[in-house]
C-alpha cells in the first residue's frame, strides 16, 4: 500500500448495450439467454463467496443515471452497470481479484475498472 492509498478500492463494472457482444447476448433465443443469465448469476455468487474476505461493500447493479451540473439535472447514459468495494494490499492486487470475472466471461460486459479510494485531503 502506498502512503496515499487507503487500501480500499472501488470496482466499477462497465458495459455497453450497443456493443456487438451485448447485441449478440440479448438476441440469443430466450431459453439460451436465460440459461446464460442463470450461469452468470451463479458464477458471480461464487466469485463473491471466494472473495468475501476482501469485500468491504457488496454494492450491486446500478440503475439509470441522473447528472447534476451547473445546467441543472438531466438524464444521461453511461457505461456503468454495477459496483463493489474491496480491500487489497495494492492496486494490482485489487485488480487481480477481477481476472476472469463473470462480468465479461459469461455476461457481455466490457470490463471492470478498479480505482483506489484516496484519503480526503486534510482529514
Amino acid at each position: 500500500m502506498t502512503s496515499t492509498s487507503t487500501g480500499t478500492y472501488v470496482a466499477l463494472f462497465t458495459g455497453n448495450r450497443e456493443s456487438a457482444r451485448s447485441q449478440a447476448f440479448f438476441t440469443l433465443p430466450e431459453a439460451e439467454r436465460k440459461a446464460r443469465e442463470q450461469e452468470g448469476i451463479a458464477a458471480w455468487g461464487a466469485w463473491m463467496q471466494k472473495h468475501q474476505a476482501a469485500i468491504v461493500f457488496a454494492g450491486g447493479p446500478l440503475g439509470k443515471t441522473k447528472l447534476v451540473s451547473p445546467q441543472g439535472i438531466s438524464d444521461i447514459t453511461n457505461k456503468l452497470g454495477g459496483m463493489v468495494v474491496v480491500r487489497a494490499d495494492s492496486h494490482e492486487a485489487a485488480a487481480k481479484l477481477f481476472e476472469n470475472h463473470p462480468q465479461f466471461t459469461i455476461f457481455p460486459g466490457e470490463g471492470v475498472e478498479i480505482m483506489p479510494i484516496l484519503p480526503i485531503p486534510g482529514a
